[in-house]
C-alpha cells in the first residue's frame, strides 16, 4: 500500500518547464488542427464547428488524460516512495491528426462536395472523422489487453517504419516547405528549436526553448506585417480579426455527439471504407504508448501498463464522442521532461490550461494571435524524432527494412499533393484524366497510385513489407512468406493497392465493388461515371468535372505477392530439411559437413518458429 506519511510535492520548479513544453507542444497541434481542417481544399470546414465543437471534444480529451497521469504520478510517487517520480506526457496524437484529416475527413468531402454541397460535405466529413477517431479509441482501450501479445507478433522495425514513414513525409517535410516558403517568420525560430532540442543549450532563465520558438514566430509575424514585408517571406496578420475574435470568447461547453454518430454510421460505406486507416493508426497508438511507458520505467518511473493504456484509449473515445476527431496518445520523450525536474503538476496544469482555453472559446483568438508557421519548427521537430527513433530503437541491421517503409509514404505524397496543385492552378484536367490518356507518358503514375492503394492502404502495404523484409534479415523465411501470403489476400480482397480513381479522388476498390458495372477482374479499365458528369453546383465552380473513371484491382499485384510468397515458403521448406539433417547426423558428421564452406547459423533460425 503506498505510504501515506511519504510527501510527494503537489508543484516544484521544474513543473514550470515541464508545462511549457507540453502547452506549447499541444499548441502547434492545435494550431495544425486548425490550418488542416479549415483549409479550403482539404476539409473546408466552418470555422465556427472548428472552435464550438472540434476544439471542445479536444479539451475533453486533455483534461481527462491530463488529471488521470498527474493522479497516477502521486500514487506510484508514494508507491515506490520516489519523489522524483515525473507523470507521463499526454496530449493529441500528431500522425493520427494528418493521418484523419489527409486519408478520412478530405476524401469524405471531395467524394461528396458536388452532390452534397460544401457545407453539407463538410459537416459529414467532420462525422466521418469523429467516427474513425471512435473505431482508433476502441482499438486503443481493447489494446490494454493484447499489446504485449501483438508487441511479440510484429516486428518493432515495421511498426516503427511506418511511423517514420508518416513523421518524414506529412509532418518533417511538410512543415520544412512551410518554413522556408516563409522564411522571415520560420527560420529564426527553427534556429531556436535546434539550439535547445538538438544543441541542448539553457537560455537565461531557465526559459523553455519550445516557448520561444512560439515567441519569436509570433513577434515576427507581427513584424513583417506591420513593415510591409508580409509579402517578401512574412505572414500577413490582421489586427482588425484579432480584435474580432475577442467578442467571440464565451463559454462553449462540449456537446455529446452520439446523435451525429449514429447517423453516420447508417452509411456503412464510410465505416469500411477508412478502416484501413483507423485501425492501423490506432494499434500503431497502441504500441507507441507502451513503448513510452516503458522508456519511463527505463528512467525509474514505472506505471502499470494495462490502465495506462486503457486511460489512453477512453481518452481518444472522449474526443471521438464530444466532437474532436483526433486521438490522444501517451507522449515520447518522458526522459526530457524529467530532466526538466518535472513532476505531476505539469501535467494536471496543462489539462486545466486548454480546458479553460477552448471552454471559453478562445480558439479564435489564438488562431489570430498565433500564425500556423510559428509552430512549424516545432512540429518539424516532432515528425524528425518519429523518423529518428525508428532507427534509433531498432536493431542495426533491421535499418533497411525501416527505409523501405518510406517508399509507399513517398507515393502517398506526391499523390495527395498532386491533385490538390492541379486545383490550386484552376486545371480542368484531373488525375483520372491524366492516367487515362494514353497521349501523356507518365508511366509511374500507375505504379504511384498502386503504391498509394486507397484508403490509407498504403500504411498497412508498408507495415507488411517491413516485416517481411525484417523477417529476411534474420533469415526466418516462414514467417517471411506468412507477411508475404497476407499481403496477397488483401490486395486480392481489394484493401491494398487496388483503388478507384473517380477525378482527384482515390477511393476504396474492394473485391465485392463494381461487378455488375465492370467485369474486368485484371488491369485497369476506364468508364463513364454518370454521378462524375454532373454539374458543379455553384458552390464549388472550381471544381472541374471528369466522366472517367480509372479502376484497378492489383490482382496482377496479387499475384506477384503470392509467387513471393511461395518461393519464401520453398525457402523455409529447404532450409529446415538441411537444419533437420545436420540434427540427425550428429556432431562428428555436423563438422564434417561445414568443411565444405563456412556454416550459416541463420540456416537453424527457423527452428524458433
Amino acid at each position: 500500500m503506498p505510504d501515506q506519511r511519504f510527501r510527494y510535492p503537489l508543484w516544484v520548479r521544474g513543473d514550470v518547464d515541464g508545462f511549457f513544453g507540453l502547452m506549447v507542444d499541444n499548441l502547434a497541434q492545435v494550431l495544425l488542427i486548425i490550418g488542416l481542417c479549415t483549409a479550403p481544399f482539404l476539409c473546408n470546414l466552418p470555422a465556427s464547428l472548428v472552435y464550438q465543437r472540434i476544439l471542445p471534444g479536444v479539451a475533453v480529451s486533455l483534461l481527462l488524460g491530463n488529471l488521470f497521469y498527474g493522479c497516477q504520478a502521486h500514487f506510484v510517487a508514494r508507491r515506490d516512495r520516489n519523489a522524483a517520480c515525473t507523470a507521463l506526457p499526454y496530449g493529441i496524437n500528431t500522425p493520427s491528426v494528418f493521418a484523419f484529416v489527409l486519408f478520412v475527413m478530405a476524401p469524405v468531402y471531395r467524394m461528396n462536395e458536388a452532390a452534397l454541397g460544401e457545407s453539407a460535405a463538410a459537416d459529414l466529413a467532420w462525422k466521418a472523422g469523429m467516427l474513425a477517431c471512435l473505431v482508433s479509441g476502441v482499438i486503443e482501450f481493447c489494446g490494454a489487453f493484447f499489446a504485449e501479445r501483438l508487441r511479440r507478433v510484429t516486428p518493432r522495425a515495421a511498426l516503427l517504419g511506418v511511423l517514420a514513414a508518416v513523421g518524414i513525409t506529412f509532418i518533417a517535410s511538410d512543415f520544412a516547405f512551410k518554413i522556408y516558403t516563409k522564411p522571415l517568420v520560420g527560420l529564426l525560430p527553427l534556429g531556436f528549436l535546434l539550439l535547445a532540442y538538438f544543441g541542448r543549450y539553457r537560455f537565461p532563465f531557465g526559459l523553455p526553448g519550445g516557448l520561444l520558438v512560439i515567441a519569436f514566430g509570433t513577434a515576427l509575424a507581427w513584424a513583417t506585417t506591420w513593415t510591409g514585408l508580409a509579402g517578401y517571406g512574412g505572414v500577413e496578420m490582421s489586427g482588425a480579426g484579432l480584435r474580432d475574435s475577442l467578442s467571440e470568447v464565451r463559454l462553449l461547453l462540449p456537446v455529446f455527439c452520439g446523435g451525429e454518430l449514429l447517423a453516420v454510421l447508417s452509411r456503412p460505406e464510410i465505416l469500411v471504407s477508412f478502416l484501413t486507416v483507423s485501425i492501423p493508426m490506432g494499434l500503431l497508438n497502441v504500441l507507441g504508448s507502451l513503448q513510452n511507458i516503458e522508456s519511463a520505467e527505463a528512467g525509474g518511473d514505472r506505471y502499470a501498463t494495462g490502465p495506462s493504456l486503457a486511460v489512453n484509449g477512453l481518452g481518444t473515445l472522449a474526443a471521438g464522442l464530444f466532437g474532436s476527431c483526433f486521438p490522444t496518445t501517451i507522449y515520447i520523450g518522458h526522459p526530457g521532461w524529467k530532466s526538466m525536474g518535472a513532476r505531476a503538476g505539469y501535467s494536471i496544469v496543462n489539462g486545466a490550461f486548454f480546458t479553460l482555453l477552448f471552454l471559453f472559446g478562445c480558439g479564435t483568438f489564438l488562431k489570430e494571435l498565433i500564425p500556423l508557421e510559428a509552430g512549424a519548427p516545432i512540429v518539424m521537430y516532432i515528425g524528425i524524432v518519429i523518423t529518428a527513433q525508428a532507427f534509433q530503437t531498432t536493431p542495426r541491421e533491421h535499418a533497411p527494412a525501416v527505409v523501405l517503409a518510406l517508399f509507399p509514404a513517398l507515393a502517398a505524397l506526391l499523390i495527395v499533393k498532386f491533385p490538390l496543385l492541379l486545383l490550386d492552378v484552376g486545371a480542368t484536367t484531373t488525375l483520372a484524366d491524366v492516367i487515362d490518356n494514353p497521349n501523356l507518358n507518365i508511366p509511374e503514375l500507375p505504379g504511384l497510385l498502386a503504391l498509394f492503394g486507397a484508403n490509407t492502404g498504403w500504411l498497412v502495404s508498408g507495415l507488411i513489407l517491413t516485416a517481411m523484409t525484417v523477417a529476411l534479415i534474420d533469415k526466418r523465411y516462414k514467417a517471411a512468406a506468412i507477411w508475404c501470403a497476407a499481403a496477397a489476400v488483401l490486395t486480392a480482397v481489394g484493401v491494398l493497392h487496388s483503388y478507384r480513381l473517380e477525378g482527384n479522388v482515390v477511393r476504396e476498390y474492394f473485391i465485392w465493388q463494381g461487378w455488375e458495372r465492370d467485369g474486368s477482374v485484371g488491369l485497369a479499365s476506364s468508364v463513364a461515371d454518370a454521378a462524375a458528369t454532373q454539374p458543379a453546383t455553384a458552390a464549388a465552380p472550381a471544381r472541374p468535372a471528369s466522366g472517367s473513371v480509372v479502376r484497378e484491382r492489383a490482382l496482377p499485384i496479387a499475384i506477384g505477392y503470392g509467387l513471393i510468397a511461395l518461393v519464401f515458403a520453398l525457402a523455409a521448406r529447404r532450409t529446415g530439411r538441411g537444419a533437420h539433417a545436420r540434427g540427425r547426423a550428429g556432431p562428428a558428421s555436423a563438422i564434417n559437413a561445414g568443411s565444405t564452406g563456412p556454416c550459416r547459423t541463420g540456416d537453424f533460425s527457423d527452428l524458433r518458429e
